[in-house]
C-alpha cells in the first residue's frame, strides 16, 4: 500500500544516517505483517499494526536528545508526539493515528494488552530484538512464556530460537 511505503520513506529520512534503526523497523514491520496475516487480522487492524511497526521506535531519537538514553520508558514517553506529527503530515486518518500513538506509547509495556495489533507488535519487536540484542536462551524462554500469545508468533520464536 502506497501510504505505508510513504511512511517508510519518511522514517528513512527521520532516521537518516542511522541504518541500524532503519533496519530494525523494517524487520519488525516484516514480522508484524506476516504474523498479522497468518493470524487473519482484519484489514483495518493489519493496517494499524503495520503502521505502528514502522514507527514503533520513533521515540528513540528525541529520547537520546532529551535524556541521553533510549530506554523503553523514554521511547514510550517521547514517541507519541513524534508519531502523531509524522502520521498527521502524511494524511493518516485520525482514528488510525490515535491507535498507533497508543501502541507507540506502550510498545515496551507487556501488561494490559488490549488487542491483536498490540500483541503482535510486542511479538514482532521481540523476535527482532532477540537476534539484535543477542538475548540468552533463558531470556528468550521467559519471553516466549510471558509475552508470546499468537500461534504464528510462537512458531517463529520456536523455529528461530528454541530448536
Amino acid at each position: 500500500m502506497i501510504k505505508l511505503s510513504r511512511l517508510i520513506d519518511a522514517m528513512t529520512e527521520y532516521e537518516r544516517g542511522v541504518p541500524h534503526r532503519v533496519g530494525h523497523f523494517l524487520k519488525v514491520h516484516g514480522c508484524a505483517k506476516t504474523i498479522g496475516e497468518l493470524e487473519n487480522l482484519r484489514e483495518d487492524t493489519l493496517f494499524i499494526l503495520e503502521t505502528a511497526a514502522i514507527v514503533h521506535d520513533i521515540g528513540i531519537k528525541p529520547s537520546l536528545e532529551k535524556y541521553k538514553s533510549s530506554a523503553g520508558k523514554y521511547q514510550e514517553r517521547e514517541g507519541g508526539a513524534a508519531a502523531r506529527e509524522m502520521l498527521g503530515r502524511l494524511g493518516f486518518e485520525p482514528a488510525v493515528i490515535d491507535r498507533v500513538v497508543f501502541l507507540v506509547e506502550h510498545h515496551h509495556t507487556y501488561t494490559g494488552v488490549d488487542g491483536p495489533d498490540y500483541q503482535i507488535l510486542l511479538e514482532a519487536d521481540f523476535l527482532v530484538n532477540m537476534r539484535e540484542e543477542e538475548m540468552t536462551r533463558p531470556a528468550i524462554e521467559a519471553a516466549y512464556r510471558n509475552v508470546f500469545r499468537t500461534a504464528a508468533g510462537k512458531r517463529f520464536c520456536e523455529r528461530l530460537y528454541l530448536t
